[in-house]
């Protein structure tokens, strides 16, 4: 039976795309076949990545393809272990769309007010649709510090929604892996990856077990 795993977010650069694609190469690196619905038909920014991926002989994450429709990337996903689909960069109504179809919901956060407070208004609003609040979990991305994270953290679960253990820390080497078509697990810096490996591992672990 396929896992169905939905990012989603309020508003852009907030790591989702980052996200998607750090779970799809670990996902397939488990061997999981793994399946990515991009609905950012404007931007495409991980079908875009994926396709600098294979410009750099880099290997293919499953099928990665753009849809319009939740329903027809739920019908492609037939035989795949993990279907992930990366939504669109603002909240629209497939957000309510791919919340309503998926084992488990992701909404990445960075740490200031400008993002924690449109993430949990987003949040609240597929609870007060019907969104089992078990399913929904956030996760921190751009963080500096360790005190900022926690300050974050504290500050939605105050509001009543879980955050992931860990975060995705703020990288110039991300930035650069990515443009290449590398995740962020492959730069060039050993020590660099480490810092997200436990935390992509985690979210995995989480998306199987939802």
């Amino acid at each position: 039976m396929t896992k169905i795993l939905g990012l989603i977010s309020q508003k852009g650069g907030v790591g989702k795309s980052t996200l998607a694609r750090a779970i799809a190469c670990e996902a397939q690196k488990a061997e999981l076949s793994v399946k990515v619905a991009d609905f950012d038909l404007q931007q495409g920014t991980f079908s875009k990545w994926h396709q600098r991926r294979l410009q750099s002989d880099l290997e293919q994450i499953g099928s990665v393809e753009m849809y319009k429709s939740v329903k027809d990337a739920l019908e492609a996903s037939e035989g795949f272990d993990l279907l992930i689909m990366d939504g669109e960069g603002r909240a629209s109504a497939k957000t309510m769309d791919i919340a309503k179809v998926s084992d488990l919901v992701i909404i990445p956060s960075g740490i200031s007010n400008d993002d924690t407070d449109p993430t949990c208004e987003l949040a609240k609003a597929l609870v007060d649709k019907g969104i089992s609040r078990k399913k929904i979990v956030v996760t921190l991305s751009r963080v500096g510090t360790e005190a900022s994270a926690n300050r974050a953290r504290e500050d939605i679960e105050a509001r009543g929604f879980a955050v992931v253990d860990g975060y995705i820390p703020e990288k110039t080497s991300y930035a650069d892996a990515q443009y290449v078509g590398k995740s962020i697990l492959e730069t060039t810096h050993k020590s660099v990856n480490e810092k997200s490996q436990a935390f992509i591992d985690t979210l995995i672990e989480i998306i199987l077990k939802a």
